[in-house]
This record gives C-alpha cells, sequence and structure tokens, in this order.
C-alpha cells in the first residue's frame, strides 16, 4: 500500500489494432489489474483506443468527446473507481477531413476533467514551461517506431524526468498492429532523480507495471537542487550588444 504522502499509479503497456471493442476489452482488463495492485490512476498509451491498418483510416471512425467510444472509457472509470490518463483519442474535429490526437483524463467518477491536443514529445522546451509551474508528475502517451524507439526512447524519459524534476509516466504502445505498423514498446515509470521504478519485464508484452509517486522525494530533490529558481528567461543568452 502507499505511503500517505504517495499515490499510487500504473501504466499500460498494449497492442492497439484496428478492432475498438477488442481494444476495449483489453483495456478493461488492464484497469481491473490496476485496480487490484492498489493504483488510483491507469495510463494508457497513444492509439489505446485505435490503431488502423491504412493511412486515414483513424478519420473514419473520429468521434466527439461526447460519443460512444469514449463515453464507455467513462463508464469504466466510474465502475471501478479509478482515474484514467487515455492518450490519444482520435477526436473528430471541425469537419470529416480533420480529427484531433486528443489526450483525455477521466476522474474516478466517470467524468472528463481534462483534455490537450498532444504535441511532440522531442518539443523540449514544452517539459521545462511544465516544470517551471511546478508541476510533479508528467504524462508521455506514446507510440514510439521500433527504430527511433530503440535510440532515444528510455534516454530521452530520463533526460526530462532529471531537468523537470518531476515523475515520467510513459506508457507506450508494443509490437505489431499491422502488416505496416510496429511500436517500440518499453513502458516505463521514471523518478526525479532519472531513476526508472517502474518497468515490464519485456517491452513487449500487455501489462500493466506500478509505481508510488512519492511526494516527499520530489521535494527533497527540489530542495538539493533548486533548478526551477536557477532557471533564465531565453534572452539570457544574448550578446551584450544585441
Amino acid at each position: 500500500m502507499a505511503a500517505s504522502n504517495s499515490v499510487r499509479v500504473a501504466a499500460a503497456q498494449m497492442t492497439s489494432f484496428d478492432d475498438i471493442d477488442a481494444n476495449f476489452s483489453t483495456c478493461s482488463r488492464l484497469v481491473k489489474e490496476a485496480v487490484s495492485a492498489g493504483a488510483k490512476m491507469l495510463c494508457f498509451p497513444e492509439n489505446f483506443s485505435y490503431v488502423g491498418g491504412l493511412s486515414g483510416d483513424s478519420l473514419l471512425i473520429a468521434e466527439p468527446l461526447d460519443g460512444p467510444i469514449m463515453q464507455k472509457y467513462c463508464s469504466l472509470a466510474r465502475e471501478y473507481g479509478i482515474w484514467l490518463s487515455l492518450g490519444g483519442f482520435p477526436e473528430k474535429g471541425h469537419d470529416d477531413a480533420h480529427l484531433r490526437n486528443t489526450h483525455v483524463v477521466i476522474d474516478d467518477a466517470g467524468n472528463i476533467r481534462s483534455t490537450y491536443s498532444l504535441m511532440w514529445m522531442f518539443l523540449e522546451e514544452q517539459y521545462t514551461k511544465k516544470a517551471a509551474l511546478q508541476n510533479q508528475v508528467i504524462l508521455v502517451p506514446a507510440a514510439f517506431t521500433r527504430v527511433t524507439g530503440q535510440a532515444h526512447w528510455e534516454i530521452l524519459l530520463r533526460a526530462r524526468a532529471i531537468e523537470t524534476q518531476c515523475y515520467i509516466v510513459a506508457s507506450s504502445q508494443a509490437g505489431k498492429h499491422n502488416e505496416i505498423r510496429e511500436s517500440y514498446g518499453e513502458t516505463l515509470i521514471i523518478d526525479p532523480w532519472g531513476t526508472v521504478v517502474g518497468r515490464l519485464p519485456d517491452r513487449l508484452s500487455t501489462g500493466i507495471t506500478i509505481a508510488d509517486i512519492d511526494f516527499s522525494l520530489i521535494d527533497s530533490v527540489r530542495a538539493k537542487m533548486p533548478i526551477a529558481k536557477h532557471r533564465k528567461p531565453f534572452d539570457f543568452w544574448r550578446p551584450a550588444s544585441e
């Protein structure tokens, strides 16, 4: 059981397909596992609800957030009393030719509490801005390709944890979705010192990893290395002549 100054979270790893019902069944099973392990929040990877076989397939199944797909996940969160991080969902855009890749956070009563249109994770400036606001946990739902994942995934995540002094909860798609698409996997939870504190036994299996977010550790790391206080505006580095 998590200590009073901590909260238990779970990160899911899965292989989504072009079958909305099958993916929901997998997510339901992982929710049950997370609840049994005492997690208060379960974080799913990008494309948790659907991965199409052809370019443009996601447009065909895109729905508004009050549509039947997302409402099933709201009901799932309410039934099991757990917060869900769902990123990213193919949210219907302003017409049939557009959609948003939307990260949705649902509370344990089944209410949508937050949405965010996903950005490319290499935008490191976005992470430092979040840290400046004194966030404690950063969620990274992903579907990295096998090649880029092998080269960059873990090292980028650990660097982000160290420089932001936040926990990183990085949920990833894993394995072959179809004949043309494959994801790297390797779902991780990383503490603010850059230590991996949650990892599945292998990078391709479907399952969850559990870790306790220790708020006292966050405070300790930030007290010993007060990065936020030392951060300067971007124009600090301009030559004096400008």
